[in-house]
């Protein structure tokens, strides 16, 4: 039903922005919808009025209220005037790559969402210029935002443009505050004592070999932590930074952060005849839902990306504040 109260709704147009005119009228809007200023069913402010409030021209305003009609957000009625007709919500979710375990945590992040909310995903590549881009183009159009960090120090200040309530950081603890919403994963402690729990295996290869190829984006508080294990429980190590060096020998138990490594390995496992897990060991970051099934079962080292798209959603639907560390967990299978 139309409200036919006075309209409160204002519209507020900086005309100094860099943002065009009619996208600031509809970034009003679906922020007046999302922190419920606006509800469904509520009129809104005449073409005419807007005009003469904001020193508009018609056409700016048309525009803008058939992008919002186009969205399905609002609607119009003859000598009623345009009322909003749904109670969408858009929120950015902001991931580094779109990888298999990207996936199952984007999967569980947008199922455990209502219906009425709309995700965009971007992709900043780890390219700051990428970043503030999507981050710059994006301020005031959404209802929360969820990022996945990396490591720049201009990744801070380019998120303080917003509201640390719409705002969660998602994924690794690298610049961020102590205010900041977070849903984490650990990967120092956590992989440490992963690594521990499956010390008994490796006892059984005469060198580990940590495959960090000097492409990556992982944290190297996971090669910190290696060397600690290995330190501790007397095992001989190498840190290979150059994939090109990497050629498998019987007695080595590797552990890699690639996914590319992987596949290096199971070729090369079949190109010399070596039995994973008997022969040569191999232990994998990341679990992704095919893990299980190549070759035999590979071992993996993960946080749980499902639980981590659960929490991220729920950050969306209610307005508590959250600060969470997603547990890592050591998966054995046939190739260590």
């Amino acid at each position: 039903m139309l409200n036919e109260e006075e309209e409160k709704f204002v519209f507020v147009i900086n005309h100094d922005s860099d943002i065009p005119k009619y996208q600031q009228l509809v970034n009003g809007i679906n922020n007046a919808i999302a922190e419920n200023i606006l509800q469904k069913g509520d009129l809104l402010p005449s073409v005419n009025s807007i005009c003469k409030e904001n020193q508009l021209s018609r056409d700016t305003v048309f525009k803008a209220y058939s992008i919002l009609k186009d969205q399905n957000v609002i609607d119009s009625v003859p000598n009623k005037g345009y009322y909003v007709s749904g109670e969408t919500r858009k929120v950015l979710l902001v991931l580094d790559t779109f990888k298999a375990y990207k996936e199952v945590l984007y999967h569980s992040f947008v199922n455990n969402l209502p219906d009425n909310v709309i995700t965009d995903v971007q992709f900043h590549h780890y390219n700051i210029d990428v970043f503030k881009t999507i981050i710059n183009n994006s301020v005031g159009k959404y209802y929360k935002y969820v990022v996945m960090n990396f490591d720049h120090k201009e990744v801070s200040p380019t998120l303080s443009a917003i509201s640390n309530d719409k705002l969660l950081l998602i994924d690794w603890n690298i610049h961020s505050k102590k205010e900041n919403n977070y849903v984490f994963q650990d990967f120092g402690k956590a992989f440490y004592n992963s690594l521990k729990e499956a010390a008994d295996l490796f006892k059984k290869y005469k060198n580990i070999q940590f495959i960090y190829p000097d492409y990556t984006n992982h944290p190297k508080e996971t090669v910190e932590s290696f060397k600690k294990f290995c330190a501790d429980f007397h095992f001989k190590y190498d840190i290979i930074t150059d994939p090109k060096k990497f050629n498998i020998e019987k007695g080595i138990g590797y552990i890699s952060v690639s996914d590319r490594v992987l596949g290096h390995f199971l070729e090369q496992c079949k190109e010399k005849d070596l039995e994973p897990g008997t022969d040569v060991g191999f232990l994998s970051y990341n679990e992704t839902p095919m893990k299980k099934f190549i070759y035999k079962g590979i071992s993996v080292v993960s946080t749980d990306f499902k639980e981590m798209g659960t929490k991220a959603a729920a950050f969306i639907t209610t307005d508590e504040a959250v600060q969470q560390y997603i547990a890592t967990s050591l998966t054995i299978r046939e190739s260590l």
